[in-house]
């Protein structure tokens, strides 16, 4: 709209304003009074002067506003005229319809504020300060919104500026990742060359390392192939009889027995010391030794002992106290003292190992139980006993030293191994296991033992076997 119109129209609507309002009805009924000075009946003349003054410029202000409505009716007439001549021109005359209708509306509220207005009359002193308050305050806020459009542009400004730099740092980031995506490239290239490169070293490698195990693998079967060579050869050429004696003596230990019990013509003591070996079968250690080297025999009435005491030894050296003798279920004449091995390696003694093939060699040394001789004797088997053989006799002229074959010798197979022992002057008990049937506990309390029935049963035993092996 334009400002101008709206104007004339504020003005018209105020004139019309003032014009309609009857002042007469506002002022109060004047009542008689009694003659006032000179000075306030002037004062009532100014009033009315004032008064007239009003009416005649609501006169002036209702001729503007006749002036105004004619103004108008010939703006509508040449809006008439106009939308007829400027058919092409609808969206403007749209929106100049739209105006009048505003201002049509506008006019309605403005006349039904005229009743509210001139209950306000008395107040617009008052209401023009705050008018110019409210003004005051719109330019200030005016100047606040002012200010803020100018920091917004600044603000703008900025940040466009920052878009640009952006923007060139993202176009060199372009480049970047371009020339990246590159070097990527390049580094592929060079790494799948170089992963061509490792397969083939890598090929070559497990091809020498192949080579190399298979070369270990041969070295090693060689070695085991020598080692077996080796022990097979040892195993198929016999020790000399000497070195099996020189053995024996360098590794034989002492046992001494002492034994109490109570005979008929009052306390009986026996002691006894007897040169053996150590031998295993792999589980337990043992002193190997005939009932007759010891302090007992399966000769006599049993009586029960109160006392027995077994101490080994080796070159005079300290003594270990055993404290278990054992008969064994082969033949009860055969006694083993069981070691641990802390005492076994106290006596720093060789133990022999049971021999695995006792037939392996026909001959075997036969070594006298106390060191005094040694020889290669001959030995059958015996169909009739599996456990024993015989030894040869016809060959005592191989023997070394002044003896002859007897119980408690012992007897070493050509490879090192301990064949057996001599249970009487012919036969020699094959050591297989030391299967123990009955033991005894040394100590000095024998008594609750019962020694003397287990004697009586091991001489049953004996006498039970057949004459050649008694």
């Amino acid at each position: 709209m334009n400002k101008t119109l709206l104007l004339i129209i504020c003005d018209f609507l105020l004139l019309n304003l003032l014009a309609l309002t009857r002042w007469e009805k506002a002022e109060p009924p004047q009542s008689k009074r009694a003659p006032v000075p000179e000075l306030a009946a002037n004062a009532v003349t100014r009033e009315r002067e004032l008064f007239e003054t009003m009416r005649q410029s609501l006169t002036d202000e209702k001729a503007v506003r006749d002036e105004l409505a004619q103004r108008l009716s010939a703006t509508d007439a040449a809006l008439a005229a106009r939308e007829q001549s400027l058919a092409q021109a609808q969206t403007e005359r749209a929106k100049l319809a739209e105006e009048r209708n505003v201002v049509v509306g506008r006019l309605t509220e403005a006349q039904r504020a005229v009743t509210e207005l001139s209950q306000k009359v008395g107040s617009a002193t008052q209401e023009a300060s705050m008018t110019r308050d409210q003004l005051a305050q719109l330019q200030r806020e005016l100047a606040d919104k002012q200010a803020e459009a100018e920091r917004q542009r600044r603000a703008l400004a900025d940040r466009e500026t920052q878009l640009t730099d952006a923007q060139r740092r993202n176009e060199m980031l372009t480049m970047a990742v371009v020339v990246a995506e590159q070097d990527k490239k390049n580094l592929r290239e060079a790494a799948d060359a170089l992963k061509g490169q490792v397969e083939m070293e890598r090929s070559d490698r497990m091809k020498v390392q192949e080579t190399t195990l298979q070369l270990a693998a041969g070295v090693g079967q060689l070695a085991e192939r020598s080692i077996e060579l080796s022990k097979e050869i040892r195993d198929h050429r016999p020790i000399n009889a000497n070195v099996l004696f020189g053995d024996f003596l360098a590794n034989r230990v002492t046992a001494a027995f002492t034994a109490t019990r109570k005979g008929f013509l009052g306390q009986a003591n026996r002691a006894s010391e007897t040169s053996t070996v150590l031998v295993t079968d792999g589980r337990q250690i043992y002193a190997l030794l005939h009932v007759a080297d010891t302090v007992f025999s399966l000769g006599e009435n049993g009586l029960d002992w109160e006392g027995v005491t077994v101490e080994l030894s080796k070159a005079g050296g300290a003594r270990n106290a055993l404290s278990l003798l054992q008969f064994l279920a082969h033949d009860p004449r055969i006694v083993v003292l069981p070691l641990d091995l802390s005492q076994a390696t106290m006596l720093g003694a060789k133990v022999y190992p049971l021999a695995v093939d006792p037939f392996k060699f026909p001959d075997a040394v036969l070594i006298d139980g106390r060191g005094r001789g040694y020889g290669e004797v001959g030995f059958k088997l015996d169909p009739g006993e599996p456990g024993f053989v015989r030894v040869d006799n016809r060959f005592f002229k191989r023997l070394f030293g002044d003896f002859s074959p007897k119980r408690g010798d012992l007897v070493v197979a050509k490879t090192g191994e301990l064949l057996g022992i001599m249970v009487n002057n012919d036969y020699c008990a094959l050591l297989k296991d030391f299967t123990s049937t009955k033991s005894i506990r040394t100590g000095a309390g024998l008594r609750g033992q019962a020694t003397g029935a287990l004697f009586d049963e091991l001489i049953a035993r004996v006498r039970a076997m057949p004459v050649k092996l008694q």
